[in-house]
């Protein structure tokens, strides 16, 4: 399963943005407001909560400067990665999309499909809070 979220247009250049999203501490700040708890376990991995969701934990999987970071899940059981792609135009301004691709049955697909998309959107909006 391969959901993108909308392209979104933040007035910070791409090193900026790279630097902010390679500390995950800073993914709380990109949170929807539902969160139920988020929880830095060390400088490459977090864990977090939706209400009504279980609880993911992911970790720092690969980073390309200033262009993309990549981040996964930590458990084999839903084995997925959240790419954010970081697209420098101009000096102060960059495009950003993230990109969260995973490998599930069609149940569990049908499911998340829904929730999953409007999470990965609910983060690139939220991208101008860094």
């Amino acid at each position: 399963m391969n959901l993108e979220s909308p392209k979104v247009s933040v007035p910070k250049s791409a090193e900026y943005l790279f630097n902010e999203l390679s500390q995950v501490k800073n993914f709380e700040k990109l949170m929807p407001e539902n969160i139920a708890k988020f929880e830095v376990l060390d400088e490459n991995a977090f864990i977090f909560g939706l209400k009504g969701m279980p609880e993911i934990k992911l970790k720092m999987k690969d980073k390309t400067p200033n262009s993309k970071i990549v981040l996964g899940a930590a458990s084999d059981k839903l084995p997925f990665t959240l790419t954010a792609n970081l697209n420098e135009n101009g000096a102060e301004a960059t495009e950003i999309q993230l990109v969260f691709d995973g490998e599930f049955n069609a149940m569990m697909a049908m499911m998340i499909k829904g929730p999953i998309s409007k999470f990965i959107e609910t983060l690139a909006q939220n991208m101008n809070k860094l």
